[in-house]
């Protein structure tokens, strides 16, 4: 109680001395540090768990391990979640997209550390996933709930997620103007003065906090040392529709794999299936093992050897056509070993896949036009391998800028900025053409439940239709005659609109308006001659409460015209809606979208 009391007086005093902004700067410096302190979490715990078990148990014990670990991480996640958690841990990044889009900013207290309990032994037990989701998913439900505990609303909250985000990419990466850009492209943050400061410091404290923790050390310690010539601009075009199609066969495998987990109801199920097929598809490749940043980085500095050693085939790795084989290989392999770790519960992110086939896709195209000998120009194998990641981000994800930057953040490729534009925009362009919706987003976006920076759009996405829905109207059954309809509707009703609904299924026939019984309600002669099911007519259209979005929902009143339609739910009669009462709804969410912005 004095703990409570206490806070109590510092809120009542923040209030007095302390600006709603100026309160925010300081949340989002500490929510920036916070998420700071999860990326060094994670990280370290992943490093530690995959290094005990792959540098040393794999190395020097047997080389069966690659299958087994998976299967013991996965299992070990799963018992976490059912006896400690207590709660199902969702994908990082849609599970926040989700929490922003339906729940209003809030995320649960579990969100907080349930990441931080599964992801590490998910990777480090040789799960094909990344930390990155796992990172944003850690940092916003800590933004989300500190904002909470402050009494902030929802457009704050929100805020404070999107700096969570940024604080997270940008101690993981160290690039605190790529980790801005990803949380206003990939949470759809509008970019206002208002919004950007609070960004800014939330991006600042994290990447200070990473520098304290890890110094100098980055995921991609390498230096661009080739220039970009103008020759290789049509190889850069090439490498940006080669991106695309990989991007769309990427989002293809993950969705369908994950569309045949969801069938399989047991979790028990799940977890056997895929657990032993990433086992067996790691125990074969084993570059496929944990996030996969040995590889990257071996491919940056031209040493594909190294990425291939451990190859169970033992092929000749001199010849470099088998090299560029084995990589397409493993480019291919990758999203599915990534999908069957999800698929069986594991915890991760998708972003680290996304840059593991990019980098791969990169240099295999450079290898290729520099061995094949159909072109008399040389091009830079390093520079393919990193503008190939920026290119599968940008069609993957669904975010340009955050590839284009990222990349050049990373590696100080500044003067890669024409190349990373261009194989970018034409990924995105074409992925986005054939997939409108990212990996994050498929399945908010087939629901409709996606905000988006159009602000129409992301107000109807935020309105609850079940607070619109009115259900003050007086039904009638299709058997009732003129005086039974007049006696026990028409009198007791304040509406003038009645829905004819079938007694026993509770499905609606049709509806009567008062205009119709009007012309006969007071000729006696017609009480016991006319019956519902003569006056009834068909309504304009019909709200399905299980199937339309907000936004389907307009439009049925734009094509009709109609001032009050019905809604069923499972086909049986619910109530109605009225355009009044949505239009006012919709002013109010535009009203509270719009407060501090």
């Amino acid at each position: 109680m004095p703990k409570r009391t206490l806070f109590k007086r510092f809120l009542i005093w923040r209030a007095k001395h302390i600006s709603h902004k100026q309160f925010v700067y300081i949340l989002s410096v500490v929510i920036g540090f916070a998420a700071g302190m999860g990326a060094v979490v994670l990280k370290n715990l992943t490093h530690f768990i995959q290094s005990l078990l792959e540098g040393n148990l794999i190395e020097h014990y047997h080389h069966a391990f690659y299958f087994l670990f998976p299967i013991l991480g996965l299992t070990m996640v799963y018992l976490i979640m059912k006896y400690v958690i207590r709660h199902k841990v969702s994908h990082g990044i849609p599970s926040t997209l989700l929490a922003i889009s339906k729940r209003k900013g809030i995320m649960k207290r579990f969100q907080m550390f349930g990441s931080i309990l599964t992801a590490p032994i998910t990777v480090g037990f040789g799960g094909s996933v990344g930390l990155e989701g796992p990172t944003v998913a850690t940092g916003a439900a800590l933004g989300s709930n500190i904002s909470r505990m402050f009494h902030m609303n929802q457009t704050t909250r929100t805020l404070l997620i999107g700096c969570a985000a940024a604080g997270a990419m940008s101690s993981i990466f160290k690039a605190p103007i790529a980790a801005i850009i990803f949380a206003i492209e990939v949470f759809s943050l509008d970019l206002t003065i208002a919004s950007m400061l609070p960004l800014l410091l939330a991006s600042l404290s994290a990447i200070l906090t990473s520098y304290f923790f890890f110094g100098n050390d980055v995921l991609l310690p390498f230096r661009i040392e080739d220039k970009f010539y103008i020759n290789d601009a049509p190889f850069y075009i090439f490498l940006g529709i080669i991106a695309a199609f990989v991007s769309i066969y990427f989002t293809d495998v993950y969705d369908r794999i994950q569309k045949f987990f969801d069938k399989i109801g047991s979790p028990i199920k799940k977890l056997i299936i895929g657990g032993v097929g990433i086992g067996i598809l790691v125990f074969l490749i084993p570059p496929l093992y944990g996030e996969g940043f040995d590889v990257i980085n071996n491919l940056i500095v031209g040493n594909p050897e190294k990425a291939l050693e451990s190859n169970l085939f033992q092929l000749n790795l001199e010849n470099i056509w088998i090299v560029v084989m084995l990589l397409i290989g493993l480019l291919l392999f990758k999203i599915v070993a990534s999908a069957l770790t999800f698929g069986a519960g594991g915890v991760g992110g998708i972003f680290a896949p996304v840059l593991f086939m990019g980098s791969i896709m990169g240099f295999c195209m450079s290898k290729i036009v520099n061995h094949s000998g159909l072109f008399k120009t040389t091009i830079s194998e390093s520079n393919f391998t990193l503008v190939g990641m920026a290119g599968l981000l940008a069609g993957v994800l669904h975010a340009p800028l955050t590839a284009i930057f990222l990349i050049a953040e990373l590696t100080g490729g500044y003067e890669l900025f024409i190349p990373l534009m261009l194989t970018s925009t034409i990924s995105f362009g074409i992925t986005k053409y054939f997939k409108p919706h990212s990996v994050y987003t498929m399945e908010l976006g087939r629901k409709g439940e996606l905000i988006t920076h159009d602000k129409d759009h992301a107000v109807l996405t935020l309105m609850d239709i079940n607070k619109v829905i009115e259900t003050n109207f007086i039904p009638i059954s299709p058997e009732m005659d003129l005086e039974q309809m007049i006696n026990k509707a028409i009198i007791k009703s304040k509406r003038n609109i009645f829905p004819v609904v079938d007694k026993e299924s509770k499905k609606l026939k049709g509806i009567i308006l008062l205009d119709d019984l009007r012309p006969i309600m007071f000729d006696r002669s017609l009480y016991n001659e006319v019956h519902a099911t003569h006056i009834m007519q068909k309504p304009p259209a019909v709200i399905l409460l299980d199937q339309d979005k907000m936004t389907d929902i307009m439009q049925k009143f734009q094509d009709s015209s109609a001032w009050n339609l019905p809604v069923t739910k499972n086909g049986v009669y619910y109530g109605f809606i009225s355009k009044s009462k949505l239009l006012t709804a919709y002013r109010r969410q535009l009203i509270s979208l719009q407060v501090d912005s």
